[in-house]
């Protein structure tokens, strides 16, 4: 469970958080601007809030009153970025490795096989990342993602510039690692109907008459 009421400010954008998420894929949708990459960065650690607080299962990340702040490499949350952000000099099966070696200090989650089975990464094991597809290179960083063992996984956009196909390949890996590992995740993305084949509740980043921006429930997708 992520449980979250702080307030983050910089120039025009006074963005102002209260959610709860639990088991599920919560897509987050606003317009561009609006708060939506900063609001992932608080959440992992990037950006510091200027008040409130983030707990994450029974850890305070960060609480502004007691002055508490846990790193990023220690909040056991994995950030995907549109682009995926793989070490250039090393293989498939190194990139996972180095994930698998560095991760949170939990119980294993997500085991080396079954990250490459359920990602269909068997066959890109020795390739370069120059040597991906836009598609297999994202299927990696998520791959890379799981084997840090993270308790939420924040995804910004990760399909933005794909082809259509490629989107709806990634889209079916991650209904996949959904169902088979209950992963919770929050979903970033200019696409709604990404978030209708996810199944995901939906909030919106919407900036009100006092110039605040805040996460509300999106009665449809129809809507947006």
């Amino acid at each position: 469970m992520l449980h979250c009421d702080f307030q983050y400010q910089v120039s025009a954008l006074n963005l102002h958080i209260q959610c709860r998420v639990d088991q599920s894929i919560v897509g987050i949708v606003g317009e561009s601007g609006s708060g939506k990459s900063t609001l992932l960065k608080c959440l992992a650690g990037v950006l510091q809030p200027i008040h409130g607080s983030i707990q994450l299962h029974d850890r305070i990340l960060f609480d502004a009153q007691s002055a508490r702040k846990i790193p990023t490499y220690q909040r056991r949350i994995a950030l995907i970025f549109q682009q995926a952000l793989l070490f250039p000099h090393l293989s498939v099966q190194q990139n996972l490795n180095y994930a698998a070696k560095n991760k949170h200090p939990t119980p294993v989650k997500f085991s080396f096989d079954q990250v490459v089975d359920v990602l269909k990464l068997e066959n890109l094991i020795d390739r370069k990342p120059q040597q991906l597809s836009g598609g297999e290179a994202q299927r990696v960083s998520i791959g890379r993602a799981l084997l840090s063992s993270p308790e939420l996984l924040l995804l910004d956009e990760p399909l933005s510039g794909l082809h259509p196909d490629l989107r709806r390949e990634l889209l079916s890996f991650l209904c996949l690692i959904h169902h088979e590992m209950r992963l919770p995740m929050l979903y970033v993305t200019h696409h709604p109907q990404e978030l209708h084949v996810l199944n995901a509740s939906i909030l919106e980043l919407t900036s009100g008459e006092d110039h605040i921006t805040r996460l509300s429930p999106s009665l449809n997708l129809a809507s947006l």
